[in-house]
């Protein structure tokens, strides 16, 4: 049996949630591979909304096991507070011993650099996702296993705070306090522990007998540490390759992989954005589309559907079929238009250079609609959402498998 892949092809916040929500109740296990509690996905069940940051979407799904890989950083904290929305999840979700653990400090040293930074600040979210990566990388990090020995992981962090004292000192952030760290520790640990084990194990064994494996990304493509638009992208591989380092899968156990993508698109942070709207049709997106953080609260950057980096982000990922999101959104514009190429450094091209500071959109639009909000069916679309969506499909060179047209989890139109 292969796992199922599901990631997003924009800057995150794609609506990947509702897509794994929905696709849940035929898998056995759902997996996170990458990030940490900086990406959030919104489901709406039955009018009940549920934001998720850390856990995966699979835990509505009762019947599904629910694993977080190596490859996240997880914040304790941050954990146990989201498992209090859901009744009785033990023996349902699991964290892997390997990932590595994201710690208050974290957070103190991401705020602080961004600080330095001014106005090139890279306009994180300020949860501590890149200094707990750069331990992770620079070895110096410790992982959700060393939870179960609290005593141990107090005595290394604070000799940790020792070694990089001058660079704390920079930062005017102080060491823990010992007792208090130890404390919170032994708290983390006592709530944990029967969620900690070698998911690596986990996941093989699923594949193994045959179980039903979805595997679901954070973030999305162009914020890829290695692909995106550097250095304004998050501190993990968010692409599908982060599927195997992240839960331990070999790359021929990888099966299907959907993309999720809105109708339009939407950026948090800074960095460039090419078909950002700075108008009122990027204010009536926001609006309507209701394009807050789910993290943060953040109002996020809002523009038009971008076909080129669409097409990096299908070849980057292998995406048999897209999913494209909130179609609903775009309904009541007069004109919807599509980034179909870009000029840069005095040339037109259809491609996503090394950077994409100083690249300006080159648009095709195509005549609005009204009234796709809640349809279920592909045939009874306004003619013009229609054709948008085949449009888009010659644009990007994929097929448009499934299409959102609200919150809601059975608002989805299936096509083969």
């Amino acid at each position: 049996m292969k796992a199922d892949l599901i990631v997003g092809l924009q800057w995150g916040d794609e609506g990947k949630g509702k897509i794994v929500d929905f696709l849940a109740k035929e898998y056995d296990f759902v997996c996170r591979f990458g990030g940490g509690h900086n990406a959030g996905h919104t489901i709406v069940v039955d009018n009940k909304k549920y934001a998720l940051h850390l856990v995966p979407s699979g835990i509505l799904n009762e019947k599904a096991i629910n694993i977080v890989g190596n490859g996240v950083v997880l914040s304790p904290k941050d954990f146990i507070k989201e498992l209090e929305q859901f009744d009785n999840v033990k023996g349902r979700i699991y964290i892997s011993d390997k990932a590595h653990l994201l710690l208050p400090y974290h957070a103190k040293i991401d705020q602080a650099k961004e600080r330095l930074k001014g106005d090139k600040a890279i306009g994180t979210t300020g949860k501590g996702i890149g200094p707990a990566y750069g331990d992770k990388i620079t070895r110096v990090g410790h992982r959700v296993g060393e939870l179960l020995h609290p005593k141990k992981l107090t005595k290394d962090i604070m000799e940790y705070f020792k070694i990089q004292k001058p660079i704390f000192d920079a930062l005017q952030i102080e060491a823990p306090n010992e007792k208090e760290l130890l404390e919170e520790l032994t708290f983390y640990k006592e709530k944990l522990q029967d969620y900690i084990t070698d998911t690596t194990l986990l996941v093989w064994e699923a594949l193994e007998s045959s179980k039903k494996v979805l595997v679901e990304g954070a973030q999305g493509t162009m914020l890829d540490i290695d692909h995106g638009t550097y250095p304004y992208v998050t501190s993990s591989t968010t692409i599908s390759a982060g599927a195997c380092s992240g839960l331990g899968i070999a790359p021929q156990k990888i099966g299907k992989v959907i993309g999720i993508a809105k109708a339009y698109c939407t950026r948090v942070g800074n960095g460039p954005f090419p078909s950002e709207d700075f108008g009122e049709d990027g204010e009536y997106l926001r609006k309507m589309g209701h394009e807050f953080g789910t993290t943060t609260g953040r109002p996020r950057r809002c523009g038009w559907f971008d076909a080129v980096a669409m097409r990096h982000a299908i070849k980057l990922n292998g995406v048999d079929r897209v999913a494209l999101m909130k179609l609903d959104v775009l309904d009541g514009l007069k004109r919807v238009k599509v980034c179909v190429g870009y000029e840069f450094e005095g040339k037109t091209i259809d491609y996503v250079p090394y950077t994409l500071e100083g690249v300006k959109p080159i648009y095709q639009e195509f005549q609005g609609w009204d009234g796709s909000k809640g349809v279920r069916e592909f045939e009874k679309l306004p003619k013009e959402a229609k054709e948008y969506i085949q449009n888009l499909e010659e644009l990007i060179g994929a097929k448009i498998g499934i299409i959102s047209t609200s919150p809601n989890r059975e608002d989805t139109i299936f096509r083969t």
